[in-house]
């Protein structure tokens, strides 16, 4: 019997808490579930993708210090179901993406776009089954 029975959510900080979110909500479409401050005093804001039960904490907690996200260090990955049509909508919306589109050895098209504080987000659009 596994000890573990679900991924809950995923935590990321960062120094412009509305700026963050909005990009979240406007460009990659999740919905904002919750807003509250933890004991310490962070501000925390859960988003969902739409269908998915496992959350995004988007955290504000200046006493830590800047937030510095270096290369590769992680990324969020979102399937799409037109990479082209998401394309247009990152262009409509003054964006690009930071790499591809790029097809994988299963067929899969691959792109990536940065994050406000840089933290990398992939999209993925399978092929047709």
């Amino acid at each position: 019997m596994p000890l573990i029975q679900k991924l809950l959510h995923t935590r990321m900080r960062v120094d412009d808490l509305e700026r963050t979110v909005n990009f979240y909500k406007t460009i990659l479409g999740l919905e904002e579930v919750e807003r509250e401050t933890s004991p310490r005093g962070s501000q925390l804001v859960f988003l969902r993708t739409p269908g998915s039960e496992e959350l995004l904490e988007i955290t504000y907690y200046p006493h830590s210090g800047p937030v510095h996200v270096q290369p590769d260090l992680m990324h969020l990955a979102f399937a799409v179901e037109d990479l082209a049509a998401f394309e247009a909508h990152l262009k409509a919306n003054g964006l690009a993406f930071s790499d591809g589109p790029h097809r994988t050895a299963h067929g899969q098209r691959i792109a990536f776009i940065d994050a406000p504080e840089g933290y990398e987000v992939e999209l993925i659009e399978s092929p047709l089954i």
